[in-house]
């Protein structure tokens, strides 16, 4: 049993009894110390039973979860819930969960992105269960007039064995809510529980299923306007002129205008703000706005340079080809070493730009008055999309709520929420409710895109063919790629790592699993290169130096773990049968380390009428403990299919400025029958603290097929996407 503080601040809890029922409401900051007001609690629906913030328990027993983390897809909603249910001891057929507004007063990182929610709210979850449950036990005892140390509970019932008395939840919240909070609660042995490392079903998947309206999409509110946006066709233009008559026109249509997301032109802004004049059309329906976009007549003039992507390339191939003054990280003499290697092994790769392409379309309700705004829809980062909604109305932060919607996808999109300030700013104008919806058209030219990359990696090896020196330099749109103190760093006595950034007036911003979705295919690709050219087996040389890292470690900044490294690579040898003779199957591996997660791959390829097909993918996880199996298999399963699938076909690409695709007609993403027909996931039984799953498989799949490749064709894939490099995928 672990005992744990209740709280680095005693003001960060605060009990009060609601005022119908009798419930009980315990609230806390998530991660921080800040307390919300009684009548902010006594404000809150009946029946609610608040995670993090509150957490409420009708006097029948019934608990309600508010769950503060956006939900894109990732099942935090039913997965954070979960840790709480757990600790509290309460049946989870008794719980219900609901989506938390913003709520910086009640809790910190409203955030989808980094595949932090369970790790970083793993110890505050538990502590809110916990806590809720050591004052019920309280209050029983002081009921009962027996020690709390004779009770015991079991799915929200409270037992006194010696009497043989039993009380549920419901029951004492009233008077678990007068007592003192305290000072330290226990928290369960993972061996006991009862709901963690269980699969629970989707809590909106029945929502999901029969179409209620969960989505930003699907937001109503009467009397709100439909608005549209157009923006500029190519980065770097501004508006030069505007005819809009005969939009204005239109039926209707109520105004058309001009609006700037950002008129002080603050660099910071441009990177996610690229196209800060657009012309806004609003209407009475979709439709309607839909038609009038088309009547209007808009001059547009370069503001700055329009970049193409060829020119893009070769201006980052030119980055490669210099020194940088002062490496990212530099052991031993990397110099000295290649100088002396017997063997010297040499290869470039190179990913282009990338869309999201979220199913969902960018979309945002506003409500915009002159004292108040209230937001809602499907949003990443909530706090900041308010700040900048604050900053450009004139409101302050406090007069502007924001509710999240579940979302239709996000990989890094909605991180940015540029959307949501232009509904504000459309909804301030026309002085009503408006929701503002992208077409795809919209979504996929106006994005922010993965940005473009390119690395060149050294070895060198001894005359008995041991890896003595290494060289990666990477160059990258806006940020490069490479993470200098990652694998291989430590496992060689001379290293040397180098990066180098490019700007462009291309929007560039994070991508499902930032960099390591790339740098992972050549990394991983390079090392199966490596252990040709050695001799000896792709999955023996990784381990040789993750050995090499744990026993003797160059540097003393190396980010991962050799062991628990070694452990996938070691799982996923032994679950797949790696070696044994397999005719007609193509075998290859591949491991990353992101987002605090370990991940092992190997991917079979069979060749059927000269294509090759991806037959199955066996995958090694160390996340730590699993929360919701079924639901962490999904997770990685989605990555694996999303991240092979823009290996294999997707690009984004740009002559002037202007992104040459617009929708799924030339954009090309993984068909179903291009999916792995089989994927096997097994994870690592540790019970170490969960860490991230919703990015982690993505990066190494797509050199775990190359690899495979490699060995079936012949040919060794360097450059994304893999369709324009090699006839066999046509």
């Amino acid at each position: 049993m672990t005992i744990i503080k209740t709280t680095y601040n005693r003001r960060s809890f605060l009990k009060v009894s609601t005022a119908a029922g009798g419930g009980l409401v315990l609230g806390f900051n998530w991660l921080t110390s800040c307390t919300p007001t009684p009548e902010e609690v006594l404000a809150m629906p009946e029946e609610w039973f608040r995670v993090n913030a509150f957490l409420k328990i009708g006097d029948n027993g019934m608990v309600t979860i508010l769950s503060p983390n956006p939900e894109i897809g990732q099942n935090v909603k039913t997965s954070m819930p979960m840790v709480v249910a757990e600790e509290l001891d309460v049946d989870w057929d008794m719980v219900i969960v609901e989506q938390a507004p913003l709520d910086t007063d009640a809790f910190t990182r409203q955030v989808a992105g980094g595949s932090q929610s369970i790790r970083q709210g793993w110890q505050s979850l538990r502590m809110a269960g916990a806590t809720a449950r050591q004052l019920l036990l309280a209050a029983a005892a002081q009921q009962w007039q027996v020690p709390v140390s004779e009770l015991t509970t079991d799915q929200g019932v409270i037992q006194h064995v010696a009497s043989g008395k039993t009380i549920g939840y419901g029951e004492v919240a009233s008077l678990a809510a007068t007592l003192a909070v305290p000072e330290e609660v226990p928290l369960k042995d993972p061996k006991d529980f009862k709901i963690i490392g269980t699969s629970r079903k989707n809590v909106d998947g029945k929502k999901i299923a029969t179409g209620e309206p969960l989505f930003g999409l699907d937001y109503h509110k009467d009397g709100m306007l439909i608005a549209m946006i157009v923006h500029a066709p190519a980065f770097g233009m501004k508006i030069k002129s505007l005819d809009d008559l005969a939009a204005k026109s239109m039926p209707g249509i109520r105004d058309v205008f001009v609006i700037n997301t950002n008129p002080e032109r603050d660099e910071r802004m441009m990177q996610t703000f690229a196209f800060p004049d657009m012309v806004a059309v609003v209407g009475n329906s979709t439709w309607e706005v839909m038609q009038a976009k088309k009547k209007l007549v808009v001059e547009w003039e370069s503001a700055s340079p329009q970049e193409s992507s060829a020119l893009h390339d070769e201006r980052l191939e030119q980055l490669l080809t210099e020194r940088k003054p002062e490496p990212d990280r530099k052991d031993g003499n990397p110099d000295a070493a290649f100088a002396s290697a017997v063997k010297i092994v040499e290869r470039s790769y190179s990913a282009p730009f990338l869309a999201h392409n979220p199913m969902e379309p960018m979309n945002f309700f506003a409500d915009v008055q002159t004292d108040k705004a209230e937001l809602v829809g499907p949003i990443q980062t909530p706090q900041s999309m308010r700040k900048m909604v604050a900053d450009l109305t004139g409101l302050a932060e406090e007069q502007i709520s924001v509710m999240m919607t579940r979302q239709g996808g996000g990989f890094g999109r909605r991180l940015y929420g540029h959307f949501g300030v232009e509904a504000a700013l459309i909804s301030q104008q026309v002085k009503a409710p408006v929701k503002l919806i992208y077409t795809r058209e919209d979504d996929m030219t106006y994005g922010t895109y993965r940005p473009a990359y390119k690395v060149v990696y050294r070895a060198g090896l001894d005359a008995d063919n041991n890896l003595v020196a290494f060289h990666v330099k990477g160059a990258g749109t806006h940020g490069s790629p490479i993470f200098a103190n990652r694998f291989p760093a430590g496992a060689v006595d001379h290293y040397l790592a180098e990066s180098f950034t490019k700007p462009s007036n291309i929007s560039t911003g994070a991508w499902r699993a930032p960099r390591s979705n790339f740098i992972a295919f050549a990394e991983q690709s390079f090392l199966d290169e490596l252990a040709e050219v050695a001799g000896k087996d792709p999955i023996a040389l990784r381990l040789e130096l993750f050995d090499r890292a744990a026993a003797a470690p160059v540097g003393e900044t190396n980010d991962y773990d050799p062991e628990r490294y070694a452990g996938v690579l070691k799982l996923v040898r032994e679950k797949s049968g790696w070696g044994q003779d397999m005719p007609g199957v193509h075998r290859g591996v591949s491991a990353y380390f992101c987002h605090n997660t370990y991940v092992a791959q190997v991917v079979d390829v069979v060749m059927t009428n000269d294509k090759p097909v991806v037959q199955k993918v066996w995958c090694a996880v160390d996340c730590g403990i699993v929360v919701n199996p079924d639901a962490a298999r999904n997770q990685i399963e989605g990555g694996i299919v999303d991240g092979l699938g823009h290996g294999l076909f997707s690009a984004m690409t740009f002559e002037e400025g202007r992104p040459k695709h617009s929708n799924f007609n030339t954009y090309r993403l993984i068909r179903h029958a291009e999916a792995p027909k089989a994927i096997e996931v097994f994870f690592m039984d540790n019970g170490l603290d969960p860490t991230g799953l919703g990015e982690p498989s993505l990066p190494p799949i797509m050199a775990a097929f190359a690899n495979a490749l490699k060995k079936a064709t012949g040919e060794r894939l360097t450059n994304q996407p893999f369709v324009q490099e090699t006839d066999v995928l046509g």
